[in-house]
């Protein structure tokens, strides 16, 4: 196959919708509101309804979406609060912009998702919340995690940035926290044409924080009661994604099906670990993840042979510089490490077609022949 297997084309991927693209921006020029105005409040009606929440607020990023969430819950300094010890840098830093202490806990090593069964021996009387992160596009355990939660009486927050559409026991991610944040950056199953957040919750007092947090800390113009930030979903932004949400079932089910080829044509390589589901869990494979202890070798391979990968995530939070003051050391979270020392996310998404999927795979078995 001559061309090249972009991991992502946003190019690809937004072209189906350029003509309606194209008319929501000829619109807006028309009417001339430009900041919270029709399609941010549709949109967010739009996005409540999918995530079966009462409440939608649209905000400027996926980051701001989890400070606000922690901040109207009044979690600040000295609180701590559970997080993954291998997801996106992204979870711990909204945690210390409040002031507050990112407490890692491991993931289980089959689905990278939080593991519940570590989380009660991490809960302190400082413990606030537990911020459960629907990762590569799978949902956490949200169930068991949820009912951990209600028994010590903290919160549940949602990271769901990278799973719009996944299920546990039936019910949306997005739906289980008192808040959950999400990010609609352009990559995600539904992405943006730049930056773009919301925050779902099915309470209303909460929701009226948030819109008064994102708007300067104020409901009325020039009357601030907080203080508060200049967070609020663009109103060209909402537009394109009212558009994108229309189509993400279908979507999300064109990406199962690619995950389905993998698995089939993949599952019997020694040597190469796939992803694994949890009970009562779906995922809408925003990232196909595999993991091998050759990880460089195969995506150096791969790269030589025109397939682009990457690596979701090479260094875990603990080690990361930013964080350098808690004073982990490698070897303290073990599983995240070996994660990020194996993983290998694979091209996934709507701009590949089956054959190159299939010659994706074949490469890969290449790989374990020859070496």
């Amino acid at each position: 196959m001559g061309d090249k297997i972009e991991f992502l084309s946003l190019q690809k991927i937004n072209a189906g919708y350029t003509r309606e693209y194209l008319g929501v921006l000829s619109k807006i020029l028309e009417d001339g509101w430009y900041i919270l105005g029709k399609n941010v409040n549709e949109f967010e009606k739009e996005y409540a309804s999918f995530s079966r929440t009462g409440f939608c607020v649209g905000v400027a990023n996926g980051l701001d979406a989890l400070i606000l969430s922690l901040r109207s819950l009044e979690i600040g300094q000295g609180d701590e609060v559970i997080v993954p010890s291998n997801t996106y840098i992204a979870s711990w830093l909204a945690i210390s912009q409040v002031g507050a202490i990112p407490v890692p806990v491991e993931p289980r090593i089959d689905t990278y998702n939080l593991n519940p069964d570590l989380i009660e021996a991490a809960i302190t009387p400082a413990t606030k919340a537990v911020m459960a992160v629907n990762l590569y596009g799978q949902a956490a355990e949200l169930g068991k995690i949820k009912k951990i939660c209600n028994k010590h009486k903290i919160y549940l927050v949602e990271d769901n940035a990278q799973s719009q559409g996944a299920t546990c026991e039936g019910l949306f991610t997005g739906s289980f926290g008192i808040i959950n944040a999400t990010s609609f950056y352009p990559g995600k199953n539904l992405g943006a044409l730049g930056d773009a957040g919301a925050i779902t919750t099915n309470d209303e007092d909460i929701a009226e924080k948030i819109k008064i947090f994102r708007n300067y800390g104020s409901r009325v113009k020039y009357f601030n009661e907080v203080r508060g930030y200049n967070s609020r979903l663009d109103e060209l932004q909402a537009g394109f994604l009212r558009i994108k949400l229309q189509h993400l079932k279908e979507e999300n089910i064109y990406r199962q099906r690619c995950s389905d080829k993998y698995h089939e044509l993949l599952q019997s390589i020694e040597g190469l670990i796939l992803p694994v589901l949890a009970e009562a869990c779906t995922s809408v494979q925003h990232i196909f993840l595999v993991r091998t202890d050759r990880r460089n070798e195969l995506q150096k391979y791969l790269a030589s042979h025109n397939i682009g990968t990457m690596i979701h995530y090479p260094v875990p939070p603990h080690l990361q510089t930013a964080y350098k003051e808690l004073g982990y050391k490698k070897g303290d979270f073990p599983v995240a490490e070996i994660i990020a020392e194996t993983c290998l996310s694979l091209p996934m998404g709507t701009h590949l077609s089956m054959e190159e999927i299939e010659f994706v795979a074949r490469e890969i078995a290449c790989f374990f022949k020859i070496q």
